[in-house]
């Protein structure tokens, strides 16, 4: 008796996709990931506007420009950052590539800018270096007003000096790019955090201080206390501020050089007419500050942080490079636009269109392109519709921009070379020849 036969299955060798399938017919509705946003144009010209105002000044003050990639060795911020800081915690967003790299979005500029100081040996070039940044970072943040997970930051750091002015200068710049933006009611934040000579006996006394009142202390505190406790200032639990109130103050602790570091800011400050407040709870959520530290916030109940900063003269050295001082300071794109908003301050409008070119056919809309070309490099601007069929729509269009003439290039016009000029507000016509038309628009303009 014969076995029966197995019935051999053959496998396919096509990978199962790791996407659940898609029933056909039904229509996904894709949305934007939560805590980020997109930037519509109704909105650019308040990006312009702060991008124009922080690049002047850049210019001004002598800082060039520096690009950084958008992710970088997870370690570059686990040691520069700091490893016990939230950001590192708790918001970083890290991936491992096919090829095993451990990397991380940037969530914030400076340890890249000073990977690339050291990498590229900025130490050789003149001192201070003055580098500036401006584009988007990311953080894993429960979004809020004024918290999202993709953000955008203007950035400056004075790289090889170790003068108080450096620190002052920074801070005018600052003020005046929220003056140039027309911001009101910014108050500048300020204190020292010592340095590691003074800080450490600070700590002790902070430690001693807490340790006492343990219990009173909210859970992410009673870590801090153990991992950093100068972060303790941070916490806004209502019984941890309360403590915070009481404990003992770092600026009654720095050492003689950071007191006169201090003293020569204050006096900085006061000889530029920048107001200030002291703050002695102010010590910043990174762990590479030292010294001067400061924030700008908005005045009212629910204070806003619009910038911040501060002086880290180990952070060079502690990635690879040599002992060189440092400061720097960024500020927040997304809420500065939010308050610009929420004032109503009035943005600069653009330079509209005087000229409207409108066609009818292909020929002549063929020989509008190129009309608008030529237009467009003489510095005339320009507005058409060339998608726009019938002359009654496109004069229509023109009357709503508000434009002084209209060219009309019909059929009839685009074989004989010529073109139709009409001035828009008294709605005289007159015919020219194709190639006068520049002149005779810089006549009616009234430009040279």
């Amino acid at each position: 008796m014969s076995r029966p036969k197995k019935k051999i299955i053959k496998k396919s060798s096509t990978p199962k996709s790791p996407l659940p399938r898609q029933r056909a017919g039904r229509r996904i509705k894709f949305q934007a990931p939560k805590g980020v946003f997109d930037i519509l144009p109704r909105d650019q010209r308040y990006w312009e506007r702060v991008r124009k105002i922080v690049k002047q000044l850049a210019n001004a003050y002598r800082f060039s420009v520096i690009d950084t990639p958008i992710f970088e060795d997870v370690q570059l911020f686990m040691k520069g950052t700091g490893a016990s800081t939230d950001i590192v915690q708790k918001e970083m967003y890290t991936f491992r590539t096919k090829g095993g790299d451990h990397l991380a979005l940037r969530p914030e500029f400076t340890p890249g800018v000073i990977r690339a100081y050291i990498g590229h040996g900025m130490k050789n070039w003149p001192q201070p270096v003055k580098l500036f940044s401006i584009g988007p970072l990311f953080r894993h943040e429960k979004p809020q007003a004024g918290r999202f997970r993709q953000f955008h930051q203007f950035n400056f750091e004075v790289i090889g000096d170790a003068a108080p002015i450096n620190d002052v200068s920074l801070i005018q710049l600052v003020s005046l790019i929220f003056k140039k933006l027309g911001i009101k009611g910014v108050i500048l934040q300020i204190n020292s955090i010592g340095c590691p000579e003074c800080r450490p006996n600070y700590k002790e006394l902070l430690v001693s201080y807490y340790r006492k009142q343990s219990r009173k202390l909210c859970r992410f505190c009673r870590e801090r206390l153990k991992t950093n406790p100068l972060r303790l200032f941070d916490c806004k639990e209502e019984k941890c501020r309360q403590l915070a109130n009481n404990a003992p103050q770092v600026i009654d602790y720095l050492c003689d050089e950071c007191h006169n570091h201090f003293k020569e800011v204050l006096e900085s400050l006061d000889e530029l007419e920048i107001p200030y407040m002291l703050n002695p709870h102010l010590v910043r959520g990174l762990d590479y500050y030292t010294k001067t530290v400061f924030e700008f916030k908005l005045e009212g109940p629910n204070s806003i942080e619009l910038a911040g900063g501060g002086r880290y003269n180990g952070l060079v050295e502690l990635l690879g490079g040599r002992s060189t001082p440092a400061v720097g300071v960024a500020g927040g794109i997304e809420r500065i636009i939010s308050i610009l908003k929420a004032k109503d301050i009035k943005i600069p409008q653009e330079v509209l269109p005087k000229i409207f070119l409108v066609q009818l056919g292909d020929l002549a809309r063929r020989k509008s392109l190129k009309l608008f070309e030529e237009l467009r490099s003489k510095g005339l601007k320009v507005a058409e519709a060339l998608s726009k069929p019938s002359i009654k729509s496109q004069l229509k269009a023109a009357d709503k921009l508000g434009v002084d003439i209209a060219l009309i290039l019909g059929q009839k016009e685009a074989l004989e070379n010529s073109i139709i000029i009409r001035d828009m507000k008294s709605g005289a016509q007159e015919t020219v020849p194709f190639n006068k038309v520049i002149i005779e628009v810089k006549k009616k303009l009234k430009l040279k």
